[in-house]
């Protein structure tokens, strides 16, 4: 059986360099021109200095859980379930809210190494994490 074809993304102005880059297999996340600080999800001002001049940077995608949950409902039939939302720490700074797949619920641990991959939506693809390999 395969699996499930997720949503495709909201997209809106403050988004769209975020989805656009994952669309071409890139994780990039937006940062303020003016004092350097990470964000996201996107918005359409820094919160730190109120600057609107923000551009997407492409970021390794490798980072940690920083917490995670398993969830069981409401269920949609575009997930399998359960479903393993995670806060990631990415290695540059910034959290992101994503999920991790190809993980047992039981091994998903605060401070397991992740790297972003990408999973197929109806109009392009989402970055979602796997469990890093270290050396």
């Amino acid at each position: 059986m395969t699996e499930p074809l997720r949503p495709a993304p909201l997209r809106t102005e403050e988004n769209d360099g975020f989805w656009s880059a994952a669309a071409e297999g890139r994780l990039a996340v937006q940062r303020c021109d003016a004092c350097g600080r990470w964000q996201h999800p996107p918005r359409a001002m820094c919160p730190a200095c109120h600057a609107t001049a923000l551009s997407f940077v492409d970021v390794a995608g490798t980072g940690e859980v920083y917490s995670w949950s398993l969830l069981h409902h409401p269920q949609h039939p575009s997930f399998s379930y359960p479903v393993v939302a995670v806060l990631v720490t990415l290695d540059e700074g910034p959290r992101i809210l994503s999920n991790l797949v190809g993980v047992e619920p039981a091994e998903v641990r605060v401070g397991l190494p992740v790297q972003v991959t990408f999973a197929p939506t109806a109009e392009g693809d989402v970055p979602v994490f796997a469990v890093r390999e270290l050396s």
